[in-house]
């Protein structure tokens, strides 16, 4: 090429190129605001076929809320809206943040969530209420932040799990001894809001012979859950039970007792899962432990679901919607719905329970 002609071309392209970084730098910012949530509203469902409900777990790899996927696999497979499931690898406070604003992203219509902090998510709640999803807390709530979110589908009376715990391991170990609770995080809400009623419990005098000597904590993490409660064997050699409100606490600590050969002496109770805990029960390792159905509690949040997205069910107490399995659930304070009554599993009716 002609030198000239060649400098000419260059000087031309000079103000071209700038146009054309300018335009790219706009698409680029007009996409990552986008990719923020901050454009647009959410279209609204026209029917129960139209609705994109999401559910995010605490963490993988828990059976537990596995069996909550079942019951919203089986609303949707009923109704026909669209189900899919998500969680982060580990239940930090915080670690949920990405996978809300991965799916208001999507554009689904209702983020069902099982908290991992009663807080941590308040801003991402709102984000996503502000451009027209429904924000449902299953199994546990925000406690103290209810007002972040539409409405909540808890597996019992929370209000009572934690003085059901006390009682049912009183009644094991004859209302007398020392006992220790295995938890799952220090964050977790649901977990310390039971430990709050077990502390209430204990104020009763039917309990005055019960002494809780430490909290530890094993993060859901069943290695580490399973090191907090061997370590509570070696540490209180005179331990008469332990409590674990969490399916992978529950599971650990039998395991411990069982590897020990404590059982029947350190007696293992809690919440937990009957597909993971008969073995323990049938063996003698645990005598007696507690739960509700996750399945239904799944399955009645997708019915909850679909009808706030519709619109055909306000979130206000004395509210009603109705199920084709368990029929109709009434609101309750902060539009919360209860899914069912608690289980006392035992050798004698676990193999009742495939869940």
């Amino acid at each position: 090429m002609n030198p000239l002609l060649d400098r000419g071309f260059r000087q031309t392209q000079r103000p071209m190129m700038k146009q054309n970084l300018f335009a790219f730098l706009t698409a680029g910012a007009v996409f990552f605001w986008a990719g923020c949530g901050e454009m647009g509203q959410i279209e609204p469902p026209e029917s129960a076929e139209d609705v994109r409900i999401v559910y995010i777990a605490k963490n993988v790899g828990n059976p537990y809320f596995e069996a909550i996927h079942a019951g919203f696999e089986q609303a949707a497979r009923e109704l026909g809206f669209e189900f899919t499931t998500t969680a982060p690898a580990t239940p930090d406070a915080t670690s949920q943040i990405p996978y809300i604003r991965e799916q208001l992203q999507r554009g689904v219509h209702v983020i069902t969530i099982t908290p991992n902090s009663t807080d941590a998510l308040n801003r991402q709640f709102q984000q996503a209420r502000d451009r027209g999803a429904v924000v449902l807390s299953v199994n546990s709530d925000i406690t103290g932040s209810e007002a972040y979110r539409d409405g909540a589908v808890l597996p019992m009376d929370f209000d009572i799990t934690g003085e059901s715990q006390i009682e049912l391991l009183g009644s094991l170990i004859d209302y007398e001894g020392r006992f220790a609770i295995l938890s799952a995080t220090t964050d977790a809400p649901d977990q310390n809001y039971w430990i709050q009623g077990m502390r209430r419990a204990l104020e009763d005098p039917k309990y005055a012979d019960m002494e809780l000597v430490t909290i530890v904590y094993g993060d859901d993490e069943p290695e580490k859950s399973l090191r907090e409660a061997e370590g509570l064997l070696t540490r209180f050699p005179d331990l008469r039970g332990i409590i674990a409100p969490t399916t992978v606490g529950l599971d650990a600590a039998a395991r411990a007792v069982e590897n020990a050969g404590r059982a029947p002496q350190v007696q293992v109770t809690g919440l937990g899962l009957p597909s993971q805990m008969r073995r323990y029960v049938q063996n003698g390792t645990v005598e007696a432990f507690a739960l509700w159905s996750p399945y239904r509690v799944g399955y009645v949040s997708g019915y909850k679901a679909v009808a706030m997205a519709l619109g055909e069910l306000e979130a206000a107490e004395g509210a009603a919607f109705s199920t084709e399995e368990f029929g109709e659930f009434e609101l309750r304070g902060n539009a919360t719905t209860i899914a069912g009554p608690p289980l006392v599993f035992t050798l004698e009716n676990i193999g009742d329970y495939a869940f």
